[in-house]
């Protein structure tokens, strides 16, 4: 088994510049970049173009004044230029900061002033405006730059083509700038509950995680070499996850990446680039689970024979996960396969996938094993931003955890029952706040993830809950609401669902409608018009009867007083990267609370 020190054994002297001047010797030829134009039409990057362009634009940095130690902010949609600007901030031995393409004026102020970014860099002229709202408030600012040009922008606003003919930069000379120890990016934390913080990264720590992954994969898959293989990129490249799979994989083992540039079009990307990585956050997983499902739901008699397909398949790939599955078991998963499961695959674009990833949150047992029934190896991870977002990942999943300890990670519960890490994976702290750094990382070099956890005999964790979003009620009972909300959300009308309780005598719930089911449901049942609309359902009596029916059905697992005894049914659709929800779409439990005080005072009336 490899060990950490072996990791950093093999990342010594190599920061991401050097490791990606020796993935282009190797890959160089390789497509690694694929987008779309205005009309549609693919387009693509090899390694050699973008390291390339990478050159040209590392000489405008320099010629800026961008050096070792700044700090340069990005604000681009999933497009191709993020990653030459990203790689070239890197090689001048300054940070790249990207943050969320939603951030308002205020949020901008913040960031960049936390950061202390020397530069900006930012997509169009509705970017730029939020950053010129708050110009005045950014003193660290010398350099605004805006990928795409219009008469709307002034001439003190840099343009991203005058950067990208620049005289191309000695690339090798420039890889010798940064060390192991410098930040390679700073991730700010969703801010669900305070200000967000800066997590920093090194290209020691991003390093020594491609090579902690990069072997993990390697030892549960048959895939040895990553150059050209698919992924969409469709999470914002501030999201760790994203920015790991959808960036460093490129940089480091020669990924062909997909622009995804809005999240609403990822099922129709995958449907034409069918990638064979794939990483998504539980509510992609839950709508791609829903969308077929609803689809079946037209023809009964076919819903009822993919059901009965389903449920034969479940204890077939079980045991073939666990490799004691007979020859006659595997035969009959491969009828099933050609008569039912392979079209489903196609359609949803996923049928050439070899790895797919569900984390940010937990996921229901029931979606993880109806995807791997139908041939989708979509397994669960666990990570933060803090652990580079990756601890614990399995290509061989238990249901109802989140996999064994990535290579060269080790996991240990407190006695408290909280998750502790350590590894080369872990932030070394964050920006500007040693307070909150100690109180995170103790003195043994364990980070203290705010989960709680069980690991079983064969060290597969399981994460109980969010040590501090346990909900303590009335009578002191602790119960994890995670847990709830994901079983509340396979009611197949309950797109979103947030539990509450907090001294309060009972567990209840605010639950939103699935806006895809809701419209089928709405046409099943002869509705049209504004009948049909997610307020006038979420009033409908029908419909609140049909899911305080599924509540019955999947609180049965849980001991009374753990389980949820009422639900408001909500028509407001939740929107991720809002006041209610991150951009992973994870809850933001104190503006639920507060959006909806009323409607929680109302389920305990009476």
């Amino acid at each position: 088994m490899t060990t950490s020190q072996e990791l950093h054994e093999r990342i010594a002297g190599r920061n991401l510049p050097k490791r990606f001047l020796r993935n282009v010797a190797e890959h160089g030829d390789v497509e690694v970049l694929r987008w779309k134009d205005a009309a549609g039409e693919w387009h693509g990057w090899t390694l050699q173009e973008v390291a390339d362009l990478t050159a040209r634009l590392t000489a405008a940095l320099a010629d800026l004044g961008i050096g070792h130690g700044d700090r340069v902010v990005l604000m681009l949609r999933n497009r191709q230029e993020f990653h030459p600007l990203d790689i070239a901030v890197l090689f001048r031995g300054a940070t790249p900061v990207s943050i969320y393409n939603s951030s308002a004026p205020e949020q901008i102020e913040y960031l960049v002033n936390d950061c202390g970014a020397k530069m900006a860099i930012v997509e169009d002229a509705d970017f730029l405006e939020r950053f010129l709202k708050v110009r005045e408030s950014l003193p660290s600012i010398q350099h605004i730059a805006v990928l795409e040009d219009s008469e709307a922008i002034g001439d003190d606003i840099l343009r991203y083509d005058d950067l990208a003919a620049f005289e191309p930069a000695d690339l090798a000379a420039e890889a010798e700038t940064a060390t192991l120890d410098d930040l390679a990016t700073i991730i700010y934390t969703s801010g669900t509950t305070g200000p967000p913080k800066g997590v920093m990264l090194t290209h020691g720590t991003v390093a020594w995680t491609l090579e902690s992954v990069g072997q993990s994969m390697r030892d549960q898959t048959d895939i040895e070499d990553f150059a050209g293989k698919r992924h969409v990129s469709y999470l914002p490249m501030a999201h760790i996850m994203e920015r790991l799979l959808g960036h460093y994989y490129m940089v480091d083992f020669a990924t062909q990446i997909a622009c995804c540039p809005e999240t609403s079009q990822v099922a129709a990307y995958c449907g034409e680039v069918h990638p064979n990585v794939f990483i998504g956050v539980p509510r992609v997983w839950e709508k791609l689970y829903a969308g077929v499902n609803a689809a079946l739901a037209a023809d009964p008699e076919k819903k009822a024979q993919f059901d009965d397909a389903i449920a034969a398949a479940l204890p077939i790939v079980e045991k073939m996960t666990r490799g004691t599955a007979t020859q006659e078991e595997i035969d009959t998963w491969n009828v099933l396969d050609q008569v039912a499961f392979s079209t489903v695959r196609g359609l949803i674009g996923l049928d050439e996938s070899e790895i797919c990833i569900t984390g940010a949150a937990p996921i229901p047992d029931e979606i993880l094993s109806w995807f791997r029934a139908i041939g989708v190896p979509l397994t669960e991870g666990y990570g933060m931003s803090e652990t580079t977002a990756v601890l614990t990942w399995a290509n061989d999943p238990k249901p109802g955890y989140v996999g064994r300890p990535a290579t060269g990670v080790e996991v240990k519960i407190a006695s408290d029952g909280e998750v502790l890490a350590r590894g080369g994976n872990m932030f070394v702290g964050y920006l500007g706040q040693p307070e909150k750094t100690a109180e995170t990382i103790d003195d043994e070099g364990w980070v203290h993830t705010g989960d709680i956890g069980e690991l079983d005999e064969d060290n597969y964790l399981k994460i109980v809950d969010r040590k501090k979003e346990l909900i303590i009620t009335a009578g002191g009972k602790n119960i994890s609401p995670a847990n709830l909300e994901a079983e509340l959300k396979m009611i197949p009308l309950v797109g979103q669902a947030c539990a509450v309780g907090e001294k309060r005598p009972f567990v209840a719930a605010l639950v939103v409608l699935d806006p895809d089911a809701a419209a089928a449901w709405a046409t099943a049942h002869g509705l049209s018009g504004d009948e049909a609309t997610l307020p006038a359902l979420a009033e409908n009596p029908e419909v609140i009867a049909e899911i305080e029916a599924g509540l019955q059905d999947v609180m049965a697992s849980f001991n009374n007083a753990e389980s949820v005894k009422k639900v408001k049914v909500l028509g407001e659709e939740w929107l991720p990267d809002s006041d209610l929800l991150t951009p992973t779409s994870k809850l933001k439990r104190r503006g639920i609370m507060n959006r909806f005080a009323d409607e929680i005072e109302e389920l305990y009336a009476g």
